[in-house]
Parts: structure tokens; C-alpha cells; sequence
């Protein structure tokens, strides 16, 4: 697919290509009316560095118009101060202007945490740049229209100036330099006898499973075709979009809503830090992409996969009654990862495939907060963090299209869920019980499979296929998620539709070629006429014996505090969900693995011959040969 800006045509507009065959194509085919029912409006399109850089030359120019203000609040002639973008652009379509908040810039640690209470709103939607106007300024809380107009207002003594020194780089607010010398190199994990999963090209392959991973670089990562012991579970498995809503009582962050996939999740997938960002001795995979210039670009090492021992035992039982003996599995787990660094924000994209046949899909949130300047009541809307700096709330949302396709492409969705009864005691008829009971309901249509945001949800949610198992229950996988999500934007919102995807936990849509993503480039600087519209989707269909998709929502609301400070953690910042066989097997497919351990008391549970993990000495004397550590730097 190749996405084209024409904006020299008469009507200018966004054009998308479908183009091939790779690597040398022979044919293009304009599919942009296909898809989107006419052409793309040109304002719609996303931000290019260029069009950034003509941003960071006007604001330039403007802040050379109040030079006494700045050297006054900042210690500063504007050069030095960082500039970040905030999104959407504006209030209604056809709008280009954005609110960019000005920061202290340090080199080599991030400023995010260093507002200086400059803000600016630049109109850049005239096809000319030089055009393009600086229309207000917001300093302190208050607004003026032009940076000439701050200058007079702080030369008439009619300003109240923060003055705020210059930060140096060794003790600036969220600097990540060393305080201390490196100690010991702590814990390190390996394979005794080389890598038990083999990758070829794309597909990967581990202990039954079989997934073939990509990278998208707008919406990031997906996986396709993931079987397990031959068997097709899901033919899609990917990432969708991921939402951060802000709030404040600065402008730039109380109208933040940043739609990464606009930014580009896969585009900026970076480098991977061997023994930080993955195992030391994981496998390290380049990522290409095309965008902004005639050539491909890679991001080398920017993927991961290794084997993971959780240091958990998958399952485990020790009897001590009627007969003695041990039996259990460790939790080995195959783990594809990537890591996309979004302006301040870092996600880590976990896909984890279990021994008991479960897929597992997690998201960590790291990184910097991003920040406005305090002032008036600005705790209202987060936590003070440094001297002048106001970790804002805000909210993040990710989205997943998961296509399963369980024993076949036609599948039904079931939910049970528990109640009580009421019931006399069959044994003593004076007194009752309170009985649990299974209340079991098959979907019928898409309005039923829509589960609102933080509403009610039946505990077991199952994709089911019309073949039984062994026992005669319907071959299934179940869908669980573990998320505590912020709220839903309202739908009173004129931009709501953008993302209107967030409306719901879980929602079960049939398939449709015309329906292959929930969000779009062009939503993020048009959300008020969306290009795709997630609600469109759900049209009250029947979804009994059909090829379904599951699009689940996950995310969390987070209200910065002192310890997210240099960065936010990953402790507790994990969401996501799994996929898990429900009757789908006659029993846990786990016991056939090879790594298995049994030994009763009547054995030598120190024979190697008796149990596995007695071979470990002899099979791990030997220390790993570790390869050389590299880094492949910063141009990207």
C-alpha cells in the first residue's frame, strides 16, 4: 500500500495505491474511492517532518519578537527551548492549527518535565507556508494574540513573570544519567543448548506453535496465520490503535488526544537494547518501512523474540495423601516483542504464546509523562512533580482486532456466567441452599456482542465452533481481558466518532474485507469527519455460524505522581488480554511437552534418567557465549 499527498492538484487530496507485486512492482491500482467512498480530503493528512520543520521556523521568528520576556521568564533567546506538538488541530474539519507548549531543552535527558508556561497556536492549513500564522499565545494562564503583544504586556510591568533558571544537564528534573557505578550484572537467562524455537524469514516456530509477525508502520504490530499443533487458532492478531486523552488547564494539554497510529507505532519502533529492552541472548529482528522519502528505511534490532521462563510453574500438584509423588511444568513462553517510543510515551507490544495453548497479549507503558506548566488550579488536573511542572491526567486506550478462527472460519459466541439458586436441601427438606448455577447464552447478533466500556460483561466470553470436543462440549477459545480503562470520551463529543472504538470493552463484528481496521491515519487532524468510524461497524447482523472478529479495548487511567518521575514505570502499568482454549482439547495439551516432570517416591528424584531438572548441572556448566554488545545508534 503506498499513500500519496497530492497537494499541487486542484483539488488536492490523499491518494492510496495498492502496489506489486514485491520486491519490483509492475502494476499500481488506485483504491481510495474502494476504500473510502471518494477521495481523501488533503486536510486529513498526517504531519510530515517537513511541514514540522516550516512549524519550528515560523515559532522561531515569532519568539524573536519578545526577547526581553524571554531572557526575563527563561533565561532564554528561544533558540534552545524543544517545541512539542500536541493533536487534534482544532474544532472542526478542515482545520489545521495546533497548540504547540514550549520546554526547556537539555541535551541528553527529556524535557518533557521542563514546561516554561509558553504556549503558542500556529495556523498551518494554507497549501503556502509562508503563509502560515502564529494566532495566539498562552503564557501563565493567560492568553494574548501575538508574541509582540506578550513582550508589551511584560515591558509595562502588566505580565507576572515566572522566572525559571535554566536547567544543566546533570541535575535537570527527570535526568536518567547514572548516580551511581554499575554493580554486579545481576541475573542473566540462557539457553544451555541454543535457541528451542527456529525463526524462517517471518514464521516462527516453538513447541507446536507456528505465527508469522509483521510490522505495520502506522498501526505497528500483527501476527497472522497462528496455529498451534497445526490447527489455525487466529488469522489475525493485531494492533489497532492506541489513544492518549489528556487534561489540563493549559491549552496545549486540555485538547490533547493523540491517535498514535497517525505518528506512525511502527515507524517508530527503535532499536532494542540487548539484555534491557530483551534478553540478552533473544533473537533481533530489522523492521523496513517507506514513508517521507524515495528509499525503504530499517529500524535494526527493533524486534524481539525469545523464550521466556516466567519462574512460575504453568501447573504443579505434590500429594502427600494416598500415594507420594510430584508432577509440573514450568511456565516456558515464546514471546514476540517490539517497543515503539511515541514522542514521550514508550509502549511495550508483548505477544506471548503458552504451553497449555493460550495466547497472551500485553501492553506496558513507559517513558516520560508529558507535562503542562502549574498554575491556578492545575491539581485539579494531575499532581505537582517538580517546581513547576504539573504531571497531567490522562488516559490511554488500546485497541486489537483479533480474527479467530476456531476449528474453521464459522463460529457462534457463547457466554456463561454464574447465578444463585434458591433450593431446599434434597437431603434435609426444612432448610435451603444457595446454589450456584452455570447460565449459559449463545449471541445472536452484534448489538448483543457490543459490551460497553467499564459496563458489565459475562465472565466467559467464548468464540465457539459447531464441532464438539471429546466430551461433547463446543470446541472453544475464550476471550478474558484485564484492564482498568479510563472513561470513554462522551458521545456528546463532536470528535467522539474518531474513536469510537473506545465505547466498548468488547465488541464482535462479522467479517468484512471492506472493515479491515478500526481507526485511520486521517482520524488523528480530522476526528470531527472520521474516516473510518468503528461504530459503522456494528449494524446488528447475525453472528451465529459465521467468520467473526473480536475487537477488544484495553488501557488504563493514569494520574501522574512524584514517582513517575524520571520515567513512568512498568510495574502496574500492564494491560492486555488472552485467548484461551475453552473445551477446545480433550485435555490440557500441556502434558505431552517434553519439559514435563514427574518422580514419586519410590524413584531417585536426583537420577537424571528419572527427572529433567536433575540433567541441569551437567547440561548448564558451561557459561553462555554471550555475543559482543552493540548498539546501532540514533539515526533513523
Amino acid at each position: 500500500m503506498a499513500v500519496l499527498y497530492f497537494g499541487n492538484q486542484p483539488d488536492p487530496n490523499v491518494t492510496e495505491y495498492v502496489v506489486g507485486p514485491l520486491p519490483t512492482p509492475a502494476y499500481h491500482r488506485d483504491v481510495t474511492v474502494q476504500k473510502y467512498g471518494g477521495k481523501v480530503p488533503y486536510h486529513r493528512r498526517p504531519v510530515t517532518g517537513k511541514e514540522y520543520m516550516d512549524i519550528n521556523t515560523l515559532i522561531q521568528r515569532e519568539l524573536g519578537k519578545a526577547p526581553r520576556f524571554l531572557a526575563a521568564c527563561c533565561e532564554s533567546n528561544g533558540t534552545d527551548l524543544a517545541i512539542l506538538t500536541t493533536a487534534p488541530r482544532g474544532f472542526k474539519s478542515g482545520d489545521r492549527t495546533t497548540w504547540f507548549v514550549l520546554f526547556h531543552g537539555v541535551a541528553g535527558t527529556g524535557y518533557y518535565l521542563s514546561p516554561v508556561g509558553l504556549e503558542v497556536l500556529v495556523e498551518h492549513g494554507d497549501l503556502v507556508a509562508s503563509h502560515w500564522q502564529l494566532r495566539q499565545v498562552f503564557y501563565n494562564g493567560r492568553y494574548f494574540s501575538s508574541m509582540r503583544d506578550l513582550e508589551d504586556a511584560f515591558v509595562a510591568n502588566l505580565l507576572e513573570v515566572v522566572r525559571i533558571e535554566k536547567p544543566w544537564a546533570e541535575a535537570v528534573l527527570g535526568s536518567m544519567r547514572l548516580r551511581h557505578q554499575p554493580g554486579s550484572p545481576g541475573l542473566l537467562q540462557y539457553e544451555p543448548q541454543g535457541p528451542r524455537y527456529s525463526i524462517r524469514d517471518n514464521r516462527v516456530t516453538f513447541q507446536g506453535w507456528s505465527i508469522t509477525f509483521g510490522m505495520n508502520p502506522n498501526s505497528g504490530p500483527r501476527l497472522f496465520d497462528i496455529r498451534y499443533r497445526g490447527e489455525r487458532i487466529i488469522y489475525e492478531l493485531s494492533l489497532q490503535e492506541a489513544l492518549a486523552l489528556y487534561g489540563s488547564n493549559c491549552p496545549g494539554g486540555m485538547s490533547t488526544r493523540y491517535l498514535d497510529g497517525s505518528f506512525g507505532i511502527g515507524r517508530f519502533a527503535y532499536e532494542l537494547v540487548r539484555g534491557l529492552d530483551c534478553p540478552y541472548t533473544a533473537t533481533y529482528m530489522d523492521r523496513h518501512y517507506l514513508a517521507e522519502s524515495e528509499t525503504p528505511k530499517t529500524n535494526q534490532n527493533s524486534l524481539c523474540i525469545f523464550e521466556h521462563d516466567a519462574a512460575l510453574p504453568l501447573r504443579r500438584h505434590f500429594s502427600d495423601s494416598h500415594s507420594f509423588y510430584y508432577g509440573g511444568l514450568r511456565k516456558n513462553t515464546l514471546v514476540i516483542r517490539t517497543v515503539s517510543t511515541l514522542i514521550n510515551y514508550d509502549y511495550i507490544w508483548d505477544f506471548m504464546f503458552h504451553g497449555s495453548g493460550a495466547v497472551e497479549v500485553r501492553v506496558h507503558a513507559t517513558g516520560y509523562i508529558s507535562s503542562s506548566f502549574l498554575h491556578g488550579q492545575g491539581t485539579n488536573y494531575g499532581n505537582r512533580v517538580g517546581p513547576h511542572t504539573l504531571g497531567t491526567m490522562h488516559l490511554h486506550h488500546i485497541h486489537y482486532k483479533v480474527d479467530l478462527d476456531v476449528d474453521g472460519q464459522l463460529n457462534s459466541l457463547e457466554t456463561q456466567d454464574m447465578e444463585y439458586e434458591l433450593v431446599k436441601d434434597p437431603w434435609s427438606m426444612q432448610n435451603t441452599i444457595e446454589r450456584p448455577y452455570l447460565r449459559r447464552e449463545r449471541l445472536e447478533r452484534e448489538d448483543e456482542a457490543a459490551f460497553p466500556l467499564n459496563g458489565p460483561m459475562p465472565r466467559y466470553v467464548s468464540f465457539a465452533s459447531p464441532k464438539p470436543n471429546k466430551w461433547g462440549h463446543p470446541r472453544s477459545y475464550r476471550i478474558q481481558i484485564s484492564s482498568f480503562a479510563g472513561e470513554h470520551l462522551p458521545t456528546s463529543s463532536p470528535m467522539e466518532r474518531s474513536i469510537s472504538w473506545g465505547r466498548y470493552q468488547l465488541a464482535v463484528t462479522r467479517r468484512k474485507e471492506e472493515e479491515p481496521t478500526s481507526s485511520s491515519i486521517y482520524n488523528q487532524n480530522d476526528p470531527w469527519t472520521p474516516t473510518v468510524a468503528f461504530a459503522d461497524f456494528i449494524d446488528n447482523e447475525t453472528i451465529t455460524s459465521k467468520d467473526l472478529v473480536a475487537w477488544i479495548s484495553v488501557g488504563f487511567l493514569h494520574v501522574p505522581h512524584a514517582e513517575d518521575v524520571p520515567n513512568t514505570v512498568t510495574v502496574g502499568n500492564g494491560v492486555g488480554f488472552f485467548l484461551r482454549p475453552y473445551n477446545y482439547f480433550n485435555e490440557d495439551p500441556s502434558v505431552d511437552s517434553p519439559d514435563s516432570v514427574y518422580f514419586s517416591g519410590e524413584e531417585d528424584a536426583g537420577a537424571c534418567g528419572a527427572n529433567p531438572l536433575a540433567c541441569l548441572p551437567a547440561a548448564a556448566a558451561c557459561a553462555p557465549h554471550l555475543p559482543p554488545f552493540r548498539c546501532g545508534g540514533f539515526l533513523h
